[in-house]
Formats: structure tokens, C-alpha cells, sequence
């Protein structure tokens, strides 16, 4: 694993991806190859409940070995969204680290990952 210095940056490249949330809370939504040669920057992690009914959420950041809860079974009431981690919390995701998450219900849930990927 060779994770590029920060400092030294020569390409940093916005990206957003989106998932919905099954019932697996292991289920990776933004993962960074062990050899990608990069490192990610989440700026933030967004749930919206897309139905009627509360549903919760576990989202974690993931180090290749651990799961590390960002939210732990957090309840997402119906037609609202959750800011899970925002520009002010930056996490960093090293080369074979993950975000993970999942719902109680499955198809209720999507997340928003907002990230940059240095190089």
C-alpha cells in the first residue's frame, strides 16, 4: 500500500456516489481499493428515508479489520434525512478502507457519500 502524502497532492477529483441501504449493516458504500495508490476525503454522509415510516440506520467506518460506528442504530423518521458526517468531521479512507452501513428495513433508505479522491 502506497497512500499518497496529502501535502503533495497532484490530483484531487470530486465524486459522490449513491446506494440504498439493505438490511446488511456490512454492506460496503464507498470503498478504496488496497491498491488505488490513493486516499479518499469524505466531506459527508447523507441518509434519507424515502418512505412514510421511521426506519434506523447503522453506518461505520470500516479499516479493513473493524468496523468503527459513525451512527449506531439511529431512527430516520419517515420523509426526513440524517446527516451522518459533514465537511467539519472529514473522515479519511485509506488504501482497503470502507464506509458500511445498512437499515432495519430494507428499501427505505439511501445514502449520499460526498467525497474527493486525492492522488
Amino acid at each position: 500500500m502506497s497512500a499518497p502524502n496529502i501535502v503533495n497532492v497532484a490530483t484531487i477529483t470530486g465524486k459522490s456516489v449513491g446506494a440504498a441501504l439493505g438490511t446488511t449493516t456490512t454492506t460496503a458504500l464507498l470503498t478504496n481499493a488496497s491498491s488505488s495508490n490513493k486516499v479518499f476525503k469524505v466531506n459527508c454522509i447523507i441518509v434519507s428515508n424515502i418512505q412514510g415510516t421511521d426506519t434506523t440506520t447503522t453506518i461505520s467506518y470500516y479499516d479493513g479489520s473493524t468496523d468503527w460506528n459513525l451512527a449506531s442504530t439511529i431512527n430516520v423518521p419517515g420523509n426526513t434525512a440524517l446527516v451522518v458526517s459533514d465537511k467539519n468531521s472529514a473522515i479519511y479512507l485509506e488504501e482497503g478502507d470502507s464506509i458500511r452501513g445498512g437499515a432495519s428495513t430494507a428499501s427505505r433508505l439511501e445514502a449520499v457519500i460526498s467525497y474527493e479522491e486525492l492522488s
